[in-house]
């Protein structure tokens, strides 16, 4: 089964629009857990506009499934995902003021920094992924780096599927297959949600890990969290 970790930046957002502490991000992440999630994920960003830094460590001791901490390894950030030591950091080259991840790294460009931060990570017992595009040499520029995984940017693939494109899987499909000959476990992750989920869990081998958080909250508002996440799970079987 591909396991469901959860992004809970938006129960951050809307606990923050507001002040104070509700939704409370802590609780949620436990009931998200209770409810069948295999993880959390979050993605602080340097502006805190979301999850604070303060909610990671605070995250820590309450995740007991695997805790996925994203983002773009500035100094800030690594020196928190060292301390906290998650199960997985996945490295995402966000520009500071973006609005949401758009793109993968460059694995050709920046091998020698990542290879840099993997290691590091690495020594610290903390899996590692790096955010990719679904081509073949961006895949494998990441085997050279020694990260463990990488999670395939599958926002193209969505866009695809919604204007009837099931073709639009078939770039994935390949980046799958090739990051498997090359040892690395693949997740993937962006605008993946109940409507295209089953049919890419079903198209792309070797699939690991599904990170989802945007769409999942979305759905919840009219579903409820609970029957969402029990949905994710069953079109992950």
């Amino acid at each position: 089964m591909t396991k469901l970790s959860v992004n809970i930046n938006k129960i951050a957002t809307l606990r923050n629009a507001r002040g104070g502490n509700v939704p409370d991000v802590l609780q949620v992440a436990q009931d998200v857990q209770q409810f069948g999630a295999q993880g959390i994920t979050i993605h602080p960003r340097p502006d805190e506009r979301h999850i604070r830094y303060q909610d990671a460590y605070n995250l820590k001791p309450l995740v007991t499934t695997e805790f996925n901490i994203e983002g773009n390894p500035m100094d800030r950030f690594l020196d928190m995902v060292l301390e906290i030591q998650p199960t997985q950091v996945t490295l995402v080259p966000d520009a500071v003021g973006a609005l949401t991840s758009n793109a993968g790294w460059d694995t050709l460009k920046h091998q020698e920094y990542l290879s840099e931060i993997i290691s590091e990570c690495k020594r610290n017992g903390i899996r590692t992924s790096i955010f990719v595009d679904p081509v073949l040499p961006m895949i494998e520029g990441a085997a050279k780096t020694g990260t463990d995984r990488i999670e395939l940017y599958t926002e193209a693939f969505a866009h695809q599927y919604s204007l009837g494109n099931e073709e639009g899987v078939n770039p994935y499909v390949e980046a799958a297959e090739r990051a498997h000959q090359l040892g690395l476990g693949i997740n993937a992750g962006h605008d993946l949600s109940l409507q295209n989920i089953r049919f890419f869990k079903e198209q792309v081998p070797h699939l690991l890990e599904v990170s989802i958080g945007h769409a999942l909250i979305c759905e919840a508002i009219y579903l409820g969290l609970e029957p969402v996440i029990r949905q994710y799970l069953n079109k992950l079987q």
